[in-house]
């Protein structure tokens, strides 16, 4: 049993690269090998100035690996230090990693490799369409933001972050779970908006939120940086469900000093409606939606018996 358990697992992996060819699969094992490497410096070297020096190359092969189109299809999934989403829909991914500053503050890397559709208008009612593929580096300029939940930036202007999962709504963009280390004393996770421009370049944040007196482009939570705090996706509920944060006491002077916030127990969600993330607070996480939850129920009266006893 045991080995067809792991024949099967095998036929999987190996089914992603069925449009590798042996020459491409080796090329591509053997930069990540490379990038393997080089990542034990940027994440283990004892001295600031050695990881960013190694970063500095850690970016470089990256950008030449990624220039290569086929290599949208290669996990990469033995680089475990750095972030690989793919997108539901396989038509992009984001690579994304995190470096330690000595005063306990963080920046971040990464980029956008996507299979852009582009739309040209060629006069008054003709558009070209057209599909390439391109590679997009994150430059991170959160230290220069002020206010994180209304600020929408481009690749080069990107809001920095570590993201952790990918969702595809119904419409036109897609929805990204992050967290930033921030500081020493608080730390940030969010909820961020990816959409393309008709020229095909990223955008983050955008409008979509519903949510009682907050007018945001993402949503951003700042809790204690000693405690844990779940922002996540149930694909069975289509909700994203996180925990409700609070002061730790009842002392008012604490209002807003989120080095002293945490989850108070509660949850709250978003769930889409008309392309839009619709606040529901203090929800039950008891129970799972089904998808009969909202069906007519029968009426006992009118039911026939599957068998009726003779």
């Amino acid at each position: 049993m045991r080995f067809f358990y792991t024949l099967h697992i095998l036929l999987f992996t190996f089914a992603g690269f069925a449009q590798l060819t042996d020459s491409e699969l080796k090329e591509f094992m053997k930069a990540e090998d490379t990038l393997k490497k080089i990542q034990a410096y940027v994440f283990h070297s004892k001295k600031e100035s050695s990881r960013f020096e190694a970063n500095k190359i850690f970016l470089n092969l990256w950008k030449e690996v990624l220039s290569n189109e086929k290599s949208l299809q290669f996990p990469f999934d033995s680089l475990k230090e750095v972030s690989r989403l793919l997108s539901p829909d396989k038509k992009l991914r984001i690579i994304t990693w995190n470096m330690l500053r000595e005063d306990e503050t963080h920046v971040f890397f990464g980029f956008i490799q996507v299979n852009n559709v582009k739309v040209t208008k060629k006069g008054l009612f003709k558009k070209d369409i057209t599909s390439k593929y391109e590679v997009f580096p994150l430059l991170d300029k959160s230290a220069s933001v002020n206010n994180p939940e209304l600020y929408v930036g481009t690749a080069d202007k990107w809001f920095g972050m570590l993201y952790y999962d990918i969702i595809k709504s119904d419409d036109d963009f897609y929805t990204l779970l992050g967290w930033d280390g921030n500081t020493k004393l608080a730390q940030r996770k969010f909820i961020d908006i990816l959409t393309f421009k008709p020229d095909g370049t990223p955008v983050f944040g955008k409008d979509v939120f519903k949510i009682p007196n907050k007018f945001a482009k993402r949503v951003m939570f700042e809790y204690a940086s000693e405690v844990a705090m779940s922002v996540r996706y149930n694909a069975n509920r289509k909700q994203i469900i996180y925990n409700h944060l609070a002061p730790n006491t009842d002392d008012p002077t604490l209002q807003n000093q989120y080095q002293y916030y945490g989850p108070d127990g509660s949850y709250d969600a978003l769930f889409m409606k008309k392309g839009h993330w619709v606040y529901e607070p203090a929800i039950d996480i008891r129970k799972e939606k089904d998808k009969n939850d909202n069906a007519q129920k029968p009426d006992p009266n009118k039911q026939q018996p599957v068998y009726k006893p003779k």
